[in-house]
């Protein structure tokens, strides 16, 4: 005999528009962290201190938290 199962498991996105946005945000940040990057001159204020702040601020802030907010 076969048992069947009525239990079944919905499985429910946890992303919503919110975090989309966010993480469109922090993709857009580290595009232009890298563009600073790449139009300063090597010894540069902006080539030193801005952009590796600006990819930090995308990598490790906006990104994880676009992933982990819920509402």
């Amino acid at each position: 005999m076969k048992a069947k199962n009525k239990n079944t498991v919905k499985f429910l996105w946890p992303y919503k528009r919110k975090n989309y946005l966010l993480f469109g945000f922090g993709v857009f940040v580290i595009i232009v962290g890298y563009l600073i990057m790449y139009l300063g001159d090597v010894n540069s204020f902006q080539s030193l201190v801005i952009s590796p702040l600006l990819l930090l601020l995308g990598y490790l802030v906006i990104i994880p938290l676009a992933l982990l907010y819920k509402q």
